[in-house]
């Protein structure tokens, strides 16, 4: 029996450090503004969250976390990782959202998603699988450690916001 190795559908997308660098490569300054205010947005509801700094940097790196604006369901602070980029959206005719990056403190070279789904290390223009290019799902618990990066496994999780 043959068996075919189906390979996924790639799209155009760009991503980005910054929205200077995003200027330097070709798009408007409205485009790169534009698509990374929507990232922020997005970031805040999709990035991992965590119930302590620790356990945060313990995926992301030293300085690579922050607070969130939810709170645990006791009243605890949470903490998500800084975006390390952003993937442009629909400006490519992709028809997808713009989306926050991480890097996780094992794999620096490469951009994830915030469901933890790497998909390159290219600045600019770039294609990735298509099924990357979702809106990542809303994070509604936190992950108590080791829930990012190649690393990632499953741990204990509790609930935040409302």
């Amino acid at each position: 029996m043959l068996v075919a190795a189906c390979e996924e559908s790639k799209v155009d997308t760009a991503m980005f450090e910054s929205i200077s660098q995003c200027k330097g490569l070709g798009f408007t300054e409205q485009e790169c503004i534009s698509n990374f205010e929507s990232a922020k947005k997005v970031h805040i509801n999709a990035s991992p969250k965590y119930t302590s700094r620790t356990d945060c940097e313990n995926d992301f790196g030293a300085k690579q976390c922050e607070v969130a604006p939810h709170r645990t369901s006791t009243g605890g602070s949470v903490f998500m990782p800084l975006m390390a980029g952003y993937m442009m959206g629909s400006v490519l005719g992709g028809g997808h959202r713009s989306q926050p990056l991480y890097r996780s403190r094992d794999d620096r070279s490469n951009f994830r998603t915030a469901d933890n789904r790497k998909i390159g290390s290219t600045i600019g223009r770039t294609k990735v699988a298509k099924s990357a290019t979702k809106t990542p799902s809303v994070k509604t618990r936190t992950v108590s450690r080791g829930g990012f990066g190649a690393r990632a496994r499953s741990t204990g999780r509790r609930s935040f916001g409302g």
